[in-house]
């Protein structure tokens, strides 16, 4: 059963950047048609979907957000490494990974963390 275990700081301040690693196990991230995700939920709102990165290496992010996202794996550590630029309060949010494929039907979590964005 794969498993997602998320790490990084949980508190950055203004201008900072949301740095996330998600740890796979009970699989490996290259295996082939997986997509790793990083989503977050603000406040009172519902999902968004930040970026996601194929077993391959294609990614795709939220247009919006592309100039201060980056989405990464290192296979030799089995991680996914989400990386949020520039923050501003606006930007508090619970942050996720996550395992999908090409229906972006989520079917593995990792655990989530609530990161402030605060001075």
């Amino acid at each position: 059963q794969v498993r997602l275990q998320e790490s990084g700081p949980g508190l950055v301040k203004p201008s900072q950047s949301v740095s996330r690693t998600c740890t796979v196990s009970g699989g490996s991230i290259t295996t082939a048609y997986t997509y790793w995700a990083g989503l977050r939920q603000l406040p009172g709102k519902g999902f968004e979907w930040l970026a996601h990165m194929v077993a391959n290496g294609d990614t795709s992010y939220h247009p919006a957000l592309q100039s201060r996202t980056s989405i990464s794996k290192d296979t030799s550590k089995n991680e996914l490494a989400l990386r949020l630029s520039s923050v501003t309060p606006g930007d508090t949010a619970v942050y996720f990974c996550a395992r999908t494929d090409s229906t972006l039907l989520i079917d593995t979590w990792g655990q989530g963390t609530q990161v402030p964005a605060s001075s």
